[in-house]
């Protein structure tokens, strides 16, 4: 099973540069808007995270610019949760504007499950094999 979600975003003025398109540092927090949405449409927000005593941290993120937007362009944000066997989280990213559809940025993140203390877990937390059992992940 693929979990996917989908984001409206429109682009505001102060998301873009001084060329009046969206400064790429933006894309990161359009991938945000993603994540947030996922986890509210499939009970894997951050407070549900934090409510088992684990944070998530980005280890890594990576994006691809395909095509400039700009100011008043609405885009959509479609988030995937790739499945893994590994202690972490995994989510792939396309954007694109609405309007004609084409794909303008891509991209990935990978999350770490940590403690309260910030140790690394190494295991998956039982809440989180929990909820990808519910979802048919495993």
């Amino acid at each position: 099973m693929t979990l996917t979600d989908s984001k409206e975003i429109t682009v505001r003025f102060s998301e873009v540069d001084s060329m009046k398109i969206v400064w790429h540092g933006n894309y990161l927090k359009y991938f945000e808007d993603g994540r947030e949405s996922f986890g509210l449409k499939y009970n894997l927000g951050y407070l549900d995270v934090y409510s088992h005593n684990v944070m998530i941290p980005i280890v890594r993120i990576n994006c691809d610019y395909k095509r400039p937007l700009v100011y008043g362009d609405d885009l959509i944000v479609e988030t995937r949760y790739i499945p893994t066997e590994a202690a972490k989280i995994v989510f792939n990213y396309t954007v694109s504007r609405k309007k004609d559809g084409e794909v303008v940025a891509t991209g990935s993140s990978i999350q770490v499950f940590l403690t309260p203390e910030g140790d690394l877990l190494l295991n998956s937390p039982e809440f989180y094999t929990g909820w990808k059992k519910k979802w048919g992940i495993e």
